[in-house]
């Protein structure tokens, strides 16, 4: 929670010193009452009553003052909202070392089946899209809301050799850019639209090695930021995955540093997965994000008519159980 006049919180200062002095006033009274009063006469002198009938109405009250002065600070309190539109690039490395078999059948296997279950556990009415890299990077399928077209073009996936991580980046910033001149297109038709409504643009990409190939990584991280658009990055596969190329083994580790640069300069997330299950947690974590948005809102209201119903419900108390207002 946070304020937007925070010195209104000043105010909380008197209202703890009146339940201050409210406890002192009781232990007061009653050692005067033992001390000055017959033990016979005492309970005349300070009546047997419920604790919390006593108690009751003035911790109302102080609640109430309390609820006002936080009012008059103006609270503003983060809720999560689930996001109507977005536009989702999958960008899926297929380089030669994805078929290495560290991960269970393979990494590319693997990949595929996450990614799948990504795509179909994102808001139906997201754009979806998906970039395969290697050497290059192509639009295998252009965002859009057919999950089933998204899913096929996984499928149809091959390998290849090289690994152009940043020309991945620029592939998918170039379909994010087409959608949303698309959904500009469509507001403008549109009388009762929100033309000023941002549709937030988002890049998931699951890599294993180092960019060989285009563009560097710092450039496409530059363009992203320019498009307002973050880039979230797994690192898939273990630190000591080999690729047997047909009697040689070669290492194909995974590279964590690269895509931890890349997507902490674009602001997004960075993961790594060494399992088909870890890799499953990390799309189902990244969806979330990806789904909602944080939106702050003032609760001034709140708070001002909480104080209103403790106060009213502290004279009620009073009124019915002493018969006087306070």
């Amino acid at each position: 929670m946070t304020f937007i006049s925070p010195l209104g919180l000043l105010l909380l200062i008197p209202v703890v010193a009146i339940a201050v002095a409210y406890v002192v006033m009781l232990r007061r009274r009653r050692r005067y009452a033992v001390r000055f009063a017959a033990l016979p006469m005492l309970d005349k002198v300070v009546p047997r009553r419920p604790a919390w009938r006593r108690h009751l109405p003035t911790a109302a009250i102080v609640l109430a003052f309390a609820a006002l002065s936080m009012a008059i600070a103006r609270p503003e309190i983060a809720f999560t909202i689930p996001r109507e539109r977005a536009t989702v690039m999958v960008a899926i490395d297929t380089s030669a070392s994805m078929q290495a078999t560290d991960v269970a059948p393979s990494r590319m296997a693997a990949a595929i089946d996450a990614a799948s279950d990504f795509i179909d556990d994102l808001p139906t009415t997201f754009n979806v899209g998906v970039v395969a890299f290697a050497g290059t990077a192509d639009l295998v399928s252009p965002p859009s809301t057919d999950r089933t077209a998204a899913k096929a073009s996984l499928r149809s996936l091959g390998v290849s050799s090289a690994t152009a991580v940043g020309e991945a980046v620029f592939s998918s910033l170039d379909a994010i850019a087409s959608i949303d001149q698309r959904l500009d297109t469509d507001d403008d038709d549109d009388d009762e639209s929100t033309p000023d409504e941002v549709v937030p643009g988002r890049i998931v990409l699951l890599s294993d090695g180092s960019n060989t190939v285009g563009r560097s990584p710092a450039e496409s991280a530059l363009a992203s930021v320019a498009a307002e658009v973050e880039v979230s990055t797994i690192a898939y596969g273990t630190p000591d995955g080999v690729l047997d190329t047909g009697g040689f083994d070669v290492p194909v580790p995974v590279d964590t540093t690269t895509l931890e640069r890349l997507a902490d300069d674009t602001g997004g997330q960075a993961y790594t997965a060494q399992s088909s299950g870890e890799l499953e947690d990390v799309y189902r974590d990244i969806g979330s994000s990806i789904g909602y948005r944080t939106e702050i809102r003032e609760v001034t209201t709140w708070f001002a008519v909480s104080g209103l119903l403790l106060g009213l419900a502290a004279a009620a108390m009073s009124l019915r159980w002493f018969s006087r207002l306070i």
